[in-house]
């Protein structure tokens, strides 16, 4: 399973409140986008990801803002089937290795990309997308680097994904605008939908 060939967006959602975590993911695959990173950004992620894996089959539920080699094992015991980290350490790097789960590590320079390529892995999240160069910096290190795809994230929108989608060495764009909070704090799962499938067709 390599989360990045399964939909153009790869939702990248905060859950504050753990009730959310099943009918958020069902909204989302319903709209056609299983592949969803739940960060790990708030004490009730791990609770989340534990009930999206066990309740939402049809979901690829995986953990973003990994940062140690803890996270690492909470997260492949709470059930994810892929990790996702905001830049990488080659501590890091070593445990989300061992760990048998896919691994999408953070990168902004080529230096960090090719670090990454001595370790075997061409897979990688750009990020802060936009604030690191957006789409004219990766595809510049198209050509010095053609075995790496990557999945931009940070500041990355609707109306500017499909720029990203166009470039040769872009797999998948991960994004936030798919779950705003006020349609989570109001429990609109008809609008996450919505705009899921929306993202969805963004690439056929």
């Amino acid at each position: 399973m390599n989360p990045l060939d399964l939909a153009p967006v790869i939702p990248v959602v905060v859950i504050d409140d753990v009730s959310t975590a099943v009918p958020l993911a069902r909204a989302l695959v319903a709209g056609g986008l299983p592949v969803i990173e739940v960060t790990l950004r708030t004490p009730v992620a791990l609770d989340a990801i534990e009930r999206i894996a066990a309740e939402v089959p049809q979901a690829v539920v995986g953990a973003g803002t990994v940062r140690t080699r803890a996270e690492v094992t909470d997260a492949r015991n709470a059930g994810s089937r892929f990790l996702v980290s905001p830049g990488c350490t080659p501590r890091l790097v070593s445990a989300a290795l061992g760990s048998g789960l896919a691994f999408l590590p953070g990168v902004a320079t080529v230096s960090e990309a090719m670090s990454l390529l001595e370790e075997g892995i061409t897979e990688m999240k750009f990020f802060p997308a936009e604030a690191a160069g957006g789409v004219p910096f990766l595809k510049s290190i198209g050509g010095p680097l053609p075995q790496v795809r990557f999945c931009p994230t940070g500041g990355v929108r609707l109306a500017t994904a499909p720029d990203y989608l166009a470039l040769p060495n872009v797999a998948c764009v991960g994004g936030t605008w798919l779950t705003p909070a006020e349609a989570l704090k109001t429990g609109d799962y008809a609008r996450i939908e919505a705009l899921a499938a929306e993202a969805a067709a963004l690439r056929p």
